[in-house]
């Protein structure tokens, strides 16, 4: 989400909701000994509770002081962007984003990324790309930012916003969408190769409807991701509310419903325009819908003052701007003390979910050749189905450093190759030579890097070799 305004049909759903009861009755205090700020209230029942966080505000005490109390995850606003990471091709740019993460940490607190691949932010030179030259410049990018922030970061937004608004429950038009259909599933596995201790989340917004296209379209974009072994951790919902999109009726039914996938979810941009015991009413209802959820992590309003919001005039935050506590915020504090369940709810579906059953299986094979100095060794995990397969093959070094490198596999009859990534292959049938692209041929003597490829076909008995260039 931007710092700046954005236009009203960047906030509002396609239809008005049912909005929170108007007579709803806010908790009852905290009882003696309950937790006395959001973070710690929301360990209880082992989530968080973050805040978005800009740089050129660390300099404000007051701002400072509330994130410090209040506040155990922390996302940076803009800092991580694409176009404040690598506002020139291949030169990185990352001052202001350690400046949070640093202060982050010196605190005690985890960091969400925020974020790797975007159809906006983009700096001028990657607007300007397009087909097989941004696709590797993406892979480039999201390998670079995560490897340099690796064992630093908790959960990245991999792929932000890339399904359209509307009733097609299809992607959105842009750049990275046009370099192919396989761009978030390229995303995501580049990402798990960079950092393969960090939750990897899909985050997008309108999204909180489980009614709505959209949803649908990032449901079924997941449960697909699930069922091919594509490394999908968790979902991002940003959940910006105001009146004219007010928190869904369903709003719980749709975090289960992605939770019962096998993923995390997490309210990732909480904001709620409105004032007094109605916006005090709605963070509550968000709050507690979280807490019924097992598998909801936890929550990040996006912001700490009015003040310092994107959308201040609605005052949608849960601190005025001289940073004195709202109702909202007494209301998302006895919500959080009073705890939740930790049972799974019943799932609700809808006609536009299609639901499949796929058996996937996992074959690991590993071959070692002497070839070059030092050596390396290649071993492939492939995940089949009845169509097709995705195979990720991790390259290591020997003794000494590499260079460079090249995998030589053979795949079975019948089977093609239909899409590849972090590498370039000679063909798509038979047997196919694999080399290093110029961002993973240097690899230290004992570390590891993968590529991977989706086929058609049958994927099993791979027997991949490699050698040193």
């Amino acid at each position: 989400m931007k710092l700046t305004a954005k236009s009203v049909s960047r906030v509002a759903l396609a239809s008005t909701l049912v909005a929170a009861t108007a007579g709803a009755v806010l908790l009852a205090a905290s009882p003696a000994g309950a937790a006395t700020t959001l973070g710690a209230s929301a360990q209880q029942s082992g989530r968080y509770f973050g805040t978005a966080v800009a740089a050129n505000k660390l300099s404000d005490s007051t701002y400072v002081g509330i994130l410090n109390r209040e506040f155990d995850m922390v996302t940076a606003e803009n800092e991580m962007k694409i176009d404040a990471t690598e506002p020139n091709q291949n030169q990185f740019s990352f001052g202001n984003a350690d400046r949070i993460v640093n202060h982050a940490i010196s605190q005690g607190k985890r960091v969400r990324g925020h974020t790797l691949a975007w159809y906006s932010q983009q700096p001028g030179w990657m607007q300007r790309m397009e087909g097989s030259a941004l696709r590797q410049a993406m892979i480039n990018h999201i390998t670079q930012v995560a490897s340099y922030y690796k064992g630093k970061i908790y959960a990245w937004d991999v792929v932000n916003e890339a399904f359209a608004d509307g009733s097609s429950g299809g992607r959105r038009d842009s750049n990275l969408q046009r370099t192919g259909n396989d761009w978030i599933e390229v995303a995501f596995r580049t990402a798990r190769a960079a950092d393969p201790n960090a939750k990897l989340c899909y985050n997008d917004y309108n999204t909180d409807d489980w009614t709505h296209a959209k949803t649908q379209g990032v449901y079924r974009m997941v449960q697909d991701f699930k069922q091919r072994g594509v490394p999908i951790d968790c979902v991002g919902f940003q959940s910006h509310f105001n009146p004219q999109s007010p928190v869904p009726s369903n709003y719980q039914t749709t975090l289960q419903n992605f939770a019962n996938l096998g993923v995390d979810v997490q309210i990732t941009e909480l904001d709620i325009e409105g004032s007094g015991s109605a916006q005090a009413q709605n963070y509550q209802r968000v709050t507690q819908a979280c807490l019924a959820v097992a598998r909801c992590a936890g929550i990040t309003v996006w912001g700490i003052r009015d003040s310092d919001s994107w959308r201040s005039s609605g005052t949608p935050l849960l601190f005025d701007g001289s940073g004195n506590k709202k109702a909202a915020y007494t209301a998302v504090l006895d919500a959080l003390n009073a705890g939740g369940t930790t049972t799974t709810s019943t799932t609700t579906t809808t006609g536009t979910t299609t639901s499949t059953t796929t058996t996937t299986t996992t074959t690991t094979t590993t071959t070692t050749t002497t070839s070059g100095p030092g050596g390396c060794t290649a071993s492939a995990s492939v995940n089949s189905w009845a169509e097709g397969f995705v195979a990720t093959i991790r390259v290591t070094a020997g003794s000494t450093p590499l260079n460079g490198w090249t995998v030589t596999l053979t795949l079975p009859s019948g089977s093609t190759v239909t899409g590849s990534w972090n590498a370039n292959r000679s063909g798509n049938t038979g047997t196919i030579q694999w080399t290093n692209v110029s961002y993973n041929g240097n690899v230290a003597a004992g570390q590891s890097t993968e590529f991977g490829f989706q086929g058609t076909g049958v994927g099993t008995g791979l027997s991949p070799t490699c050698s040193a260039r």
